[in-house]
């Protein structure tokens, strides 16, 4: 009688396991499910393949830009009491992180009925967040003007980050249009007007600057997402430079706010190249793999 035949999976290559690990992190044990379904299902899209938006949020510049974004965010009172209150970023952070990274996966390349249907929910989930912030104002999720902050903070740390550390950055004309692209999904999720160039953009930051300040709040959300991160010791190296980038690149009135460390000497050089170095380490990573020849 004949040996049985054994079947034997050849072994992932360190790079496939490294981007599957970092995979399953930011999309969840759903995540091969939903890509298949985003990238796969037929019908026509909010963004054709040329549109820079597909650019900005596929590279693996987001995660440092990811990092800026809930630090400048926080500095708003009431966006940051409303965070603290309901979204659970402390006891679940991972599952925030995913839900984000699932929804600008599904506006950015999924067909227009699940964007559409991925701004309805979360519009639904918004219209019941509401509360009163430490400073006795009142707050709701889906205030138009919050909306807008958290919209234009996004945006700014997104491209702002892809600029500096992205593969492909944008001409002058690709950043404009970046923004134009983002403002069809901050209108649909209930921003009025939202910028639609970079001029645009930097002024409707300025605009919100007398309103914004670090809260108790948003130092601790601060400490929590630079010194106490949720990962494993051996991720933790990588992490520290994609948050020593994300500081970096802040405003220095923000950092100031937050009492950050100002960057000097040759501090302020080697946050950014360990950053750099970060960011093309995750795109190694999370490239196709190739089987070993």
């Amino acid at each position: 009688m004949s040996d049985p035949v054994v079947t034997r999976t050849a072994p992932r290559s360190p790079r496939a396991r490294a981007g599957a690990w970092l995979f399953a992190r930011v999309a969840g044990s759903q995540g091969l499910a939903n890509r298949a379904r985003i990238h796969g299902a037929p019908g026509p899209r909010w963004f054709g393949p040329e549109r820079p938006i597909r650019r900005v949020h596929g590279d693996a510049a987001m995660f440092v830009g990811g990092v800026r974004a809930l630090l400048l965010q926080s500095l708003h009172p009431l966006a940051m009491a409303a965070v603290a209150a309901h979204s659970g970023y402390r006891g679940d952070p991972w599952g925030r992180l995913q839900r984000t990274s699932t929804f600008l996966a599904v506006t950015t390349y999924g067909t227009d009925t699940d964007a559409s249907n991925a701004v309805e929910r979360v519009r639904r989930v918004h219209a019941t967040v509401r509360g009163t912030a430490p400073d006795g104002r009142e707050y709701r999720a889906d205030d138009p003007h919050l909306l807008g902050w958290v919209h234009v903070a996004e945006v700014e740390s997104f491209l702002s980050c892809h600029q500096r550390y992205g593969a492909r950055p944008l001409d002058r004309s690709g950043c404009d249009a970046y923004v134009a692209d983002t403002a069809r999904i901050a209108e649909a999720l209930g921003v009025i007007a939202p910028p639609r160039s970079t001029a645009e953009l930097r002024q409707r930051l300025a605009a919100y600057r007398r309103e914004l300040r670090a809260t108790p709040q948003a130092r601790e959300t601060a400490r929590f997402l630079l010194r106490d991160p949720p990962l494993p010791p051996v991720a933790r190296p990588a992490y520290a430079a994609l948050a020593a980038g994300a500081v970096r690149g802040l405003p220095p009135w923000a950092r100031r706010e937050l009492g950050l460390p100002e960057p000097s000497g040759p501090g302020a050089l080697i946050g950014p190249l360990a950053a750099g170095v970060a960011v093309r380490g995750i795109r190694w990573a999370m490239a196709p793999d190739t089987p070993d020849h």
